[in-house]
């Protein structure tokens, strides 16, 4: 059984940091890809930023240069630094990996919230 449970996510204000952290336990073998989603009041889950096995990173255009995503593969954790943020911002953020290319899985998400 595979989970992923998030950390990091609290009330910061504008142009504050967070560093948002994801531990993976359970059976991890052939993880593809690792990433970030989030999903703000009343609107869809998006993209966030990913990290391929070969550590090939994405980032949405909105976070590019704020955002920075990296992974520590014996510590099994995907961690996502952000710095400079804004109020649009504020959503749920989710940890997925992707294993043997169609198996997707979340943790449950943490709250992000960014006062103006």
């Amino acid at each position: 059984q595979v989970q992923l449970v998030e950390s990091g996510g609290g009330l910061v204000q504008a142009g504050g940091s967070l560093r948002l952290s994801c531990v993976v336990s359970g059976s991890i073998f052939s993880i593809n890809d690792m990433g970030w989603y989030r999903q703000a009041p009343g609107k869809q889950r998006e993209l966030v930023a990913t990290i391929t096995s070969g550590g090939s990173t994405n980032y949405a255009d909105s976070v590019k240069g704020r955002f920075t995503i990296s992974r520590d593969i014996a510590k099994k954790t995907v961690d996502l630094q952000m710095k400079s943020l804004n109020p649009e911002d504020t959503a749920t953020y989710y940890c997925r990996i992707v294993r043997y290319g169609s198996m997707i899985y979340w943790g449950n998400g943490t709250l992000v919230t960014v006062s103006s």
